[in-house]
């Protein structure tokens, strides 16, 4: 075969391609992978056994041991899985080395199987495996607070009294690294994020012979636009189907939580979360004191009518207009009117948790906004720190000291809470926000039973409960698609499983939506 036919059959595919591609409209997808970076071949040895001191290509085995649970309804026998799973080109090169915890119970067939993982992007998967999902949990106050000195014991609200749970970090958190002479970026990306992870899930799925289970995806935070791509992905790429995906503490549509100049959308979906903190810390009118639900309903109405209007307005607001907003602002927010004026009605995040507490010295948490904190000193429009985040000592104690003793398994690396993710690659939305709710609107559409449950925390400033719900209310569901999503909301922060009644409660619905299914 010349050349000139070699190009025109080059040009006939290129042509094919395109088509393809123009045929499946605006719709957003990911694209068939995982697209892993390509290198020479690494020479294929012995699997090492001894204790994993570096990302090598040569991992142990996966280490299994025999434990049991104390759940509310009495003991349950299962078996701890700790350790690796390795991704792999088609060529067998290794790739990245996934670190997972699963929990699998004793002689009970039938059981459904639930992937959990928290966001960040760059967060391991400890909040939910010992905040409430998994077996253990450290020692907290009734109110989830850390207790010193460090210690952790049974958690009787575990969720393996209805599924089995496997805990995934991602790429670069927790253990899970690239093998050495792999760039880590290539796994850096919402793309490239969904194709490990869904990578990883396959496997899992393949290798414990759980295709036949009926399966769950379960994120927190980051991890819910991560759940939307691997549902999507994983019916698209594999025909893997699931049953439910669970949002905890939901953020598919980035756009709702950008404080960007030009951007109104977050300013009336916070307003509602401003109003329960400042009913927490008592700074409304006594009239809005006595019941938060009452008073949030009252907030939605306003926020999503004269305050949404306002904002569309833009400056055709007029003068008396302008001061009316101002004055029920005000009255929602417990926060000055003059000082909202000066926001131009727009109050910021940031602005908020630095004010309304400003007169006392303190500020109020973005995690958790019923947390208190003291900066330097009183001025700026933001605080030094996030009042909410003072567990990460108990949980990194529990964490380190429940691996190595009780799960038998040893590795020398720094289990990473927080790991180096970025810059995080978003590519696929250049010149736009993030919105993976379409993603898990086309997975709805393919799948008639798949059901959604959305988690949310009335004092959560970094995912509001109110945006979560504007963003699956403009997903254009139809009827019987909005029949499968459920909501759920707690007096509780960004994790709402930290006080201990919101998690007790928040299993006993888990409950529920497990037997919907």
């Amino acid at each position: 075969m010349n050349y000139t036919k070699i190009n025109v059959i080059c040009f006939i595919l290129f042509i094919l391609t395109l088509t393809e591609s123009l045929a499946q409209g605006l719709a957003p997808s990911i694209p068939k992978g995982p697209q892993y970076s390509k290198n020479k071949p690494v020479e294929v040895l012995t699997l090492d056994t001894a204790v994993v001191s570096s990302n090598s290509a040569f991992i142990p085995q996966v280490v299994e041991t025999k434990h049991v649970a104390k759940l509310r309804s009495g003991n349950l026998e299962y078996t701890a899985q700790s350790g690796y799973i390795q991704l792999k080109d088609e060529d067998g090169n290794p790739k990245g080395n996934v670190f997972f915890i699963a929990y699998v119970a004793v002689n009970q067939k039938d059981r459904p199987i639930t992937f959990a993982f928290n966001g960040g992007p760059g967060s391991a998967s400890v909040w939910v495996n010992l905040g409430f999902m998994g077996p253990k949990r450290p020692n907290l106050t009734p109110e989830g607070d850390a207790v010193y000195p460090y210690s952790y014991g049974d958690n009787p609200e575990t969720w393996l009294d209805k599924t089995d749970i496997v805990f995934i970090d991602p790429i670069s958190t927790g253990y899970s690294r690239a093998v050495k002479g792999e760039d880590p970026k290539q796994f850096h990306g919402f793309v490239e994020d969904v194709q490990s992870v869904a990578d990883f899930i396959r496997l899992y799925v393949t290798k414990n012979e759980r295709w036949a289970s009926k399966k769950y995806l379960m994120g927190e935070s980051y991890g819910t636009p991560r759940a939307a791509g691997l549902v999507q992905y994983l019916q698209n790429r594999y025909s893997m189907y699931f049953d439910g995906v669970i949002m905890l503490s939901s953020i598919l549509n980035m756009q709702t939580a950008r404080f960007d100049i030009g951007n109104d959308l977050p300013y009336h979906l916070f307003l509602p979360t401003y109003a329960a903190t400042a009913y927490y810390h008592k700074q409304l009118d006594p009239a809005l004191q006595r019941n938060l639900r009452s008073t949030l309903d009252e907030v939605e109405k306003f926020a999503n009518n004269e305050y949404l209007l306002a904002l569309n307005k833009g400056s055709d607001l007029t003068a008396q207009e302008f001061d009316q907003i101002a004055e029920k602002l005000a009255y929602y927010t417990g926060l000055n009117k003059e000082y909202i004026k000066e926001t131009n009605l727009r109050i910021n995040i940031h602005k908020f948790c630095k004010e309304l507490r400003r007169d006392e010295g303190l500020t109020v948490g973005r995690l958790d906004s019923r947390a208190i904190g003291r900066d330097y000193d009183d001025t700026g429009d933001r605080f030094e720190f996030d009042p909410a985040g003072k567990t990460a000592g108990t949980f990194s104690s529990a964490m380190n000291h429940y691996i190595r003793t009780e799960l038998k398994y040893k590795n020398e690396l720094p289990y990473d809470f927080s790991g180096s993710v970025s810059p995080w690659n978003y590519n696929n939305v250049q010149n736009k926000y993030l919105n993976a709710s379409e993603l898990l609107r086309q997975a709805m559409s393919k799948n008639p039973d798949l059901k959604v449950w959305v988690i949310g925390g009335y004092y959560d400033l970094a995912t509001p409960y109110h945006a979560a719900e504007y963003v699956i209310k403009h997903m254009n569901l139809r009827p019987e698609q909005k029949d499968k999503v459920s909501f759920t909301y707690y007096e509780a922060g960004h994790m709402v499983y930290m006080p201990n009644d919101c998690m007790i409660q928040l299993n006993k619905d888990a409950d529920e939506f497990y037997k919907k299914n």
